[in-house]
């Protein structure tokens, strides 16, 4: 527990999703909880936080939650900066901008602050040559910043993973009864047996409508749960203006917005997970069940590149006919293209699919997660 650097300042702004936050959220609450940190989370829209973690109230400009600091990021910010204001470790995530009053005053703390930039998460192989790579300021010198890149490898800096994250999962999958009530709370209802179990979460743009269509000339029924966001309207609107009803084999319910843990357990009771961008992403993969990743579009279509960066290493050593089905329902979800001819083959491989994301999610366990690593980095690669 702890090091010598102490007082963390996290800042985070919100672009147009949640994912942003909830990473920046998970990793100030990691290295509360279980680094002994003192830890500051400076965020520019705390609406977001308040629907992620609902004990946070966005009336406030300071706040205390789950041993965080919070802070709103407000003009104030802008105003000059005393040096012992400033923390011992400085992170600035997703490439947002420390204030310039705050980086004036980080070059004249001394010591200086440690430095880092968290960058989003890739497969991309040129991550593992960039990853701790330092940046010294150009007006601000001595000041150097590194580059923090989360990554699936040892040589990159791991993903987010709270401690006792697995065996919470590994109690809540065996444990029916406690399946039992989640449906019933979330839903009023609890799915029937064999029902194909599956959650719905993406961008706009994805070809719902197909994938609906598809699921209700499924053999069997189909129990699909949809969070509010855009898929949930896609779904209303395929049952007729409805919150929730049957068509075909699908029994679909459009749900009120999760809060974290919540979320969680319904990655962890589904059988198949459709999610998007990076915070739900990395959890579907911690659920070891097998999923569908919307990836962030780029108007430069550099996404695709991640897409399939992420595809090589996920298909790695699964069969190949498995590995063929998956790719080619991941790509026909994220061109936007009519999904229905993919889904019965790679339906049909689900069940088959289950031990490789169980061993998938098992390996990257094996490695230390993203905030003991960037603690280490910070307490000992750096001193």
């Amino acid at each position: 527990m702890g090091g010598p650097h102490e007082r963390w300042d996290i800042f985070c702004r919100v672009v147009d999703n949640y994912g942003d936050v909830g990473v920046a959220w998970r990793l100030a609450r990691c290295l509360a909880r279980e680094h002994g940190k003192r830890v500051r989370l400076i965020l520019d829209d705390l609406t977001v936080l308040a629907r992620l973690r609902p004990e946070t109230d966005p009336a406030r400009e300071a706040q205390r939650v789950d041993g965080v600091d919070v802070r709103r990021w407000d003009e104030g910010w802008n105003d000059a900066v005393p040096a012992g204001e400033v923390a011992d470790v400085v992170v600035e995530t997703f490439g947002c901008d420390t204030p310039e009053p705050y980086v004036r005053a980080m070059a004249e703390r001394a010591p200086h602050p440690r430095w880092i930039n968290l960058e989003y998460l890739s497969a991309e192989e040129w991550v593992e040559g960039s990853h701790a790579l330092p940046s010294p300021h150009p007006r601000y010198a001595p000041l150097t910043r590194h580059f923090f890149f989360p990554g699936f490898t040892a040589r990159t800096g791991g993903l987010l993973r709270e401690r006792g994250l697995l065996e919470r999962r590994d109690a809540f999958q065996a444990d029916r009864a406690a399946q039992a009530a989640f449906w019933r709370a979330l839903t009023g209802a609890q799915p029937p047996d064999a029902a194909l179990k599956v959650s719905l979460f993406g961008y706009a743009g994805a070809p719902y409508g197909s994938l609906l269509e598809a699921m209700a000339h499924h053999a069997g029924p189909v129990w699909l749960v949809v969070p509010e966001g855009v898929a949930a309207g896609a779904v209303s609107a395929w049952l007729q203006g409805k919150a929730r009803g049957e068509r075909g084999a699908v029994e679909a319910f459009t749900v009120p917005f999760l809060d974290q843990d919540s979320y969680d357990e319904l990655l962890w009771a589904c059988d198949l997970n459709f999610v998007r961008g990076e915070d739900s992403f990395v959890r579907a993969q911690w659920a070891a069940r097998p999923f569908v990743w919307h990836v962030y579009p780029t108007d430069d279509a550099a996404h695709w590149v991640k897409l399939g960066a992420f595809l090589a290493r996920y298909t790695a050593g699964m069969d190949r006919a498995h590995a063929a089905r998956l790719a080619g329902f991941w790509e026909a979800w994220n061109r936007e293209e009519p999904v229905a001819r993919a889904w019965p083959a790679f339906e049909a491989a689900l069940a088959s699919m289950a031990p490789h994301a169980e061993d998938w999610a098992a390996r990257l366990a094996a490695r230390p997660d993203l905030a003991t690593r960037l603690a280490d980095f910070v307490d000992n690669v750096l001193n």
